[in-house]
């Protein structure tokens, strides 16, 4: 029985694809098979048939030029970003984002630097809030 895929969210191969989409912009299976090899080395027809799901799945749309396709991002980044967070919030921290934000905080990986962005940030965000 074959597993079913959601739609919604990319797999760790497609999201690693699908970085490498939004940072050229756009790009031919060749442009996007090497410089995902930069990372690690994939076979030409393995991205064509990942980038050709993805289209399937929404997140690429395709345009012939010439004799090959052109992918682009159906999908800001932002966007996906978005969702994501709000995926990983809903499923692992209980539609907590305060939770979520703890344990980020938590992780001894998280400079004081990065902690005082994040402060800059909610002190915007509240001030925004505030002004509403």
């Amino acid at each position: 029985m074959r597993k079913k895929h959601d739609k919604s969210l990319l797999t760790e191969v497609e999201l690693e694809f699908m970085n490498v989409i939004w940072e050229l912009g756009q790009g031919t299976v060749r442009e996007i098979h090497a410089k995902a090899n930069e990372a690690q080395e994939r076979a030409y027809t393995s991205v064509a048939t990942v980038l050709k799901i993805m289209e399937q799945k929404g997140f690429l749309t395709s345009d012939r030029k010439e004799r090959s396709l052109v992918y682009k991002p159906s999908v800001p980044k932002a966007d996906y970003q978005k969702a994501s967070l709000k995926n990983l919030s809903s499923k692992l921290f209980n539609d907590a984002p305060a939770t979520l934000v703890a344990r980020l905080v938590e992780d001894e990986d998280v400079t004081n630097e990065m902690l005082m962005e994040m402060r800059a940030l909610l002190e915007e965000r509240l001030g925004e809030d505030n002004e509403r």
